[in-house]
């Protein structure tokens, strides 16, 4: 007997793949990027807890607007840019409630332990920076983004973060020597 097209079953097609819900998404950008966006944090702030907090809020806020993301494979930088938001936001509040501004209210003997003078000489100096100068050379030198990178995280030009950069080092360079003297 010979079979007609009517009688073979329909082709299988493969079960298009759901995309994966933001609750799994944000949880695993969370679990490899949220310590170097912690480390950002703390040394923009130079508090850890508060550092934390940044971040925390950042990743809450991702999850909240992850419908609202033009292009959700640049999460990783909008959670970027929302840190070094948050970390402006608590700077500014600080300064406006008489609060400390950059350095750590109180550093445990262990933290102290880990990290070197000439480690501490360095952050000092860098929390010294204006925040424009700080965040630019965190980004560039800490976590090692390019200026693309950078640009967009800050929502500058390209051209902004080259200027601020060569400035930053230079101011850096000179509180440096003037601590040395």
């Amino acid at each position: 007997m010979k079979a007609n097209a009517t009688d073979l079953p329909p082709p299988v097609r493969p079960a298009p793949t759901a995309a994966p819900a933001p609750a799994d998404v944000v949880t695993e950008l969370y679990r490899v990027h949220a310590l170097g966006l912690i480390r950002l944090a703390v040394v923009m702030l130079g508090d850890r807890p508060a550092a934390e907090d940044a971040v925390q809020e950042a990743f809450c806020g991702l999850y909240r607007r992850w419908h609202s993301l033009a292009d959700p494979a640049k999460a990783l930088s909008y959670a970027r840019s929302s840190v070094i938001n948050n970390c402006r936001t608590v700077l500014r509040r600080r300064r406006y409630q008489g609060g400390p501004t950059g350095d750590p209210p109180g550093e445990s003997a262990e933290a102290l332990a880990l990290i070197g003078e000439e480690h501490r000489q360095v952050l000092a100096a860098i929390r010294r920076l204006p925040a424009r100068q700080r965040e630019v050379l965190v980004l560039r030198f800490y976590l090692d983004l390019d200026e693309e990178e950078i640009a967009a995280s800050m929502r500058i030009s390209r051209g902004t973060v080259k200027s601020t950069t060569s400035r930053a080092l230079a101011a850096l360079g000179r509180i440096l020597g003037e601590q040395q003297s």
